[in-house]
């Protein structure tokens, strides 16, 4: 794994938004990295789809725990929507994607879980059209990437179809976000190529008529899609509703990813399976054996309020609002690090299936909202 540099084409962004991709650079510093990529090998994709096989298998299992257990103190989730995570669970509400973000250590060749983004990932837009148009612009069509991303998905929404409620499944985001319209959009492409009829509405515009959820139009809201947090939306009055909501609407993705979103669980993937190669340890607060980890709030998004900690003193944290709910304690990992900064890898399953991957680059050792977007291609 290595990084690769190119002689940059000149009119990568204008490229770039012929395809509809309209945030490639954050205040003139470049979001998308055009002229230089990761060079994988097909063993370290295997490696790849094998590690993020595992560990959904043991989040699954982790969840199960959870429920089983009812350890929902440790989530600080509400008691109202108790019930509704364990009947969304029961009855294998639907669920399409989740992002797992994996540290590599170069040297020792292993894939450690940092954490889970099981409700709202981004950059899949990215991952499954940019960088692959990015690698049809630079190299032949003989050079791979692990990238099935746009094929899965179609074929994932095609399973899910037949148990849809309602004849219209909503896609919903807040509005003046480009970003997660721009994710949302595409994932709505490719349910209406499974042949799905879809609707776009923003989360704002989601009407409660004391008995159900409604469109602008006043049409009963029976499936729907949402690129917005759970741990925001049950806080809110809006969220609440939805315990009360006759028709019981389908939300992808279902609150039982909650448990999975949220870095709680963390320390119970520690406590099922330790030791497993692919997981850090982690702990809620007995983390005294540590000398080197991080301390993360469970609903931290975008690595706010994270610290990081070296033979026990803090070396350095980011800043933020998190914090109020809790912390979890995780072993520091080792980053691969290159001239051009720290990378982690978002590895994406969809449906049941390992699809595709994703390079974020930093030039510090969190990765945060600043951080770039780095395509990659295999080749032995």
């Amino acid at each position: 794994m290595k990084i690769k540099h190119l002689t940059i084409d000149p009119n990568w962004k204008s490229r770039l938004e012929s395809i509809g991709y309209g945030f490639h650079t954050d205040q003139d510093e470049p979001y998308w990295i055009d002229d230089y990529y990761f060079e994988i090998t097909s063993k370290e994709a295997d490696m790849l789809h094998h590690a993020t096989t595992e560990v959904w298998d043991m989040c699954l299992k982790a969840v199960e725990y959870v429920i089983t257990n009812k350890r929902y103190d440790l989530f600080h989730i509400p008691a109202y929507m108790v019930h509704h995570i364990e009947q969304s669970w029961e009855n294998e509400t639907p669920s399409i994607y989740g992002r797992f973000d994996f540290a590599y250590d170069s040297e020792k060749r292993k894939l450690k879980l940092l954490e889970f983004n099981a409700d709202t990932p981004t950059s899949l837009f990215e991952c499954g059209i940019v960088q692959w148009y990015w690698k049809n612009h630079y190299f032949s069509e003989s050079i791979d990437q692990f990238n099935s991303v746009h094929e899965q998905l179609i074929a994932c929404w095609k399973d899910i179809k037949p148990h849809l409620k309602g004849d219209i499944l909503y896609f919903s985001c807040a509005k003046e976000t480009l970003e997660d319209l721009t994710n949302v959009e595409y994932l709505r492409d490719t349910a209406m190529q499974a042949g799905i009829q879809t609707q776009l509405i923003y989360i704002d515009d989601i009407g409660w008529e004391g008995r159900e959820f409604v469109d602008l139009e006043g049409k009963s809201i029976q499936s729907i899609f949402k690129l917005y947090p759970w741990e925001w939306m049950v806080h809110e009055e809006f969220g609440k509703n939805i315990v009360n909501d006759v028709n019981e609407a389908q939300w992808i993705e279902p609150s039982w990813k909650m448990l999975l979103s949220n870095k709680a669980i963390l320390p119970i993937l520690w406590q099922l399976f330790p030791h497993h190669p692919n997981l850090l340890p982690a702990y809620f607060d007995d983390h005294k054996q540590l000398r080197n980890y991080i301390k993360k709030p469970i609903l931290s998004r975008e690595g706010a309020n994270i610290e990081m900690y070296y033979d026990k003193e803090l070396i350095y944290a980011t800043a933020g609002e998190y914090g109020r709910e809790g912390y979890i304690y995780q072993e520091l990992a080792t980053l691969h690090k290159e001239e051009t900064g720290f990378s982690i890898i978002g590895s994406w399953i969809i449906g049941q299936e390992p699809c595709g991957i994703s390079f974020r680059e930093s030039t510090m050792p969190i990765t945060t909202d600043k951080s770039r977007f780095v395509p990659h291609i295999i080749k032995n």
